[in-house]
């Protein structure tokens, strides 16, 4: 009987496989030809169009992956303060990539070092883009107190190398996670031997990612890429070959939000057994193991005019901010996303006790864009003074037949204000009604009169050396100007995760 049943089991697998391989079941597994055509990839006898096949996405320097999820975004805490802005709510955000640290002193100082280098005054003498890029030090003066020496040596001393940035604002972190973008991509093309190294390059005459894809920036190759086109010996390389990293970005407040949280580590299966109120359980800020037993979680202010502890006891051993990899990591890895320092995320601040997010990866601040073609050069793509692709907002007759969107900028959309009702009519942004700020309350003329609240408007998170135990909870929001900056505001990068959400 036993005899038997084997070899009707053999019977029945060997019938499997041979039904497996007549049905094309190999080439979906191996990928050599198409299912659709039965024309091979990668042949140049039949056109050799080109796949590559079995490529994940390589962690960029300084991230971690941070597997996404569903989680409750919101205040886990009562509402001390009456705003009511940040309403509980069940989002989704798909995996991403978070920097394990804030962005240290010596990272921005290579910034700076790379933008003096590359725009010196006799390159591009109007822009003064170094004098933009740098961080304002002046952040640390304050009328009742004595701190010309952070002034002075804070950003630029070795001792504070390992220490956040500060004194930098929304648009100058943007600008940093573009510049890492650039040098990222271009090193790993380096060290892959497909071009040269180059340390020539000066004004809009350098390396950018967009740039190099569309054929505008052309580097030296070192070893040409083989073209499988018939007609052709070699090739450009593309981003369909899988070397090129995504941008690195502000990460968006729910993305920041859900790394913060980190709930990963209280989770069976799909259970989350124990929600948090700060990146790690329970609801005191002092850690409560054995070995450090009493030892603060975060680098905060304790109380009035308590920074940092008693003297030959210091707790937090940070009268102003600490190095980046002080305390203990929250379960994704990430140091300090509670404390030390707020952070700058991409989004645009509205109160959220009326809006309607969307569920998956909610984000406030899509302003659409497109390439820009010169029409007085043969409508190609161009770059500006600072070597970045130059591109233009979409007009409403380039979404004229979309349903997902109609307009470029939706910033403002549905947060409440007249422009968000049935019946807003206007559309004239020159008339005094628009001006006066009668039919949108949050126009940009209108800010600190009707206001504080605008379309240029960011949302900063996460408590700070200078911040009570309060503003420590992911859940708690405020808001800046985005061209403005603190001692007490720094930021760290996020990526796109492409390809498979767990990274396997």
């Amino acid at each position: 009987m036993k005899i038997k049943l084997n070899l009707i089991s053999i019977a029945f697998i060997l019938a499997v496989l041979v039904t497996s391989c007549s049905s094309g079941g190999d080439v979906t597994s191996t990928g050599k030809e198409s299912t659709t055509t039965g024309w091979a990839y990668n042949d140049m006898s039949n056109g050799g169009f080109e796949v590559k096949n079995a490529i994940e996405q390589e962690t960029g320097p300084g991230l971690i992956l941070i597997e996404g999820g569903t989680f409750t975004m919101g205040r886990v805490q009562d509402d001390v303060l009456y705003e009511w802005n940040s309403i509980p709510r069940r989002v989704t955000v798909s995996s991403f990539y978070m920097d394990q640290t804030e962005v240290r002193n010596i990272d921005y100082r290579e910034y700076i070092y790379w933008t003096e280098r590359i725009f010196s005054a006799e390159i591009d003498p109007q822009r003064n883009v170094v004098k933009n890029a740098l961080p304002d030090t002046l952040v640390w003066r304050d009328p009742m107190a004595y701190n010309e020496p952070y002034v002075e040596y804070y950003f630029r001393h070795p001792t504070f190398n390992q220490y956040p940035v500060v004194g930098v604002d929304w648009v100058q972190a943007t600008d940093y996670c573009n510049w890492r973008t650039d040098r990222v991509n271009e090193m790993i093309l380096v060290n892959e031997g497909i071009i040269e190294m180059s340390t020539d390059q000066k004004g809009a005459n350098h390396f950018n990612t967009e740039a190099f894809l569309l054929g505008i920036y052309k580097p030296t190759y070192r070893n040409p890429i083989e073209s499988l086109d018939p007609n052709k010996e070699t090739r450009e390389l593309k981003l369909e070959d899988g070397y090129l990293l995504p941008k690195y970005r502000l990460p968006s407040e729910a993305e920041w939000e859900f790394a913060a949280f980190a709930l990963r580590g209280n989770t069976i299966d799909e259970l989350v057994w124990e929600r948090r109120i700060y990146p790690w359980n329970g609801h005191n800020v002092r850690n409560d193991a054995l070995k450090n037993m009493g030892e603060m979680r975060a680098n905060f202010q304790r109380g009035k005019g308590d920074m940092m502890g008693v003297a030959g006891s210091l707790n937090d051993a940070g009268s102003i901010t600490v190095p980046v990899m002080s305390f203990w990591p929250n379960d994704y890895g990430l140091y300090c996303m509670a404390g030390n320092v707020n952070e700058w995320v991409a989004d645009v601040y509205r109160p959220q006790s009326f809006e309607d997010v969307n569920d998956f990866n909610p984000y406030r601040g899509n302003q659409f864009d497109k390439l820009y073609l010169d029409p007085s050069n043969d409508n190609l793509p161009q770059v500006d003074t600072l070597g970045r692709v130059m591109r233009e907002k979409i007009k409403p007759s380039d979404a004229e037949a979309r349903f997902n969107y109609r307009q470029s900028d939706y910033r403002n959309f549905a947060d409440g204000d007249l422009n968000s009702s049935l019946n807003y009519t206007e559309t004239d942004t020159t008339s005094e009604a628009y001006k006066a700020g009668t039919t949108n309350m949050y126009v940009n003329t209108q800010y600190e009169k009707s206001s504080l609240i605008n379309d240029n408007v960011r949302v900063f998170k996460g408590g700070s050396w200078k911040d009570r135990a309060y503003w420590l909870s992911p859940g708690t929001r405020r808001f800046l100007l985005e061209t403005e900056s603190r001692d007490d505001i720094g930021f760290r990068c996020a990526m796109t995760r492409v390809g498979t959400p767990t990274g396997f």
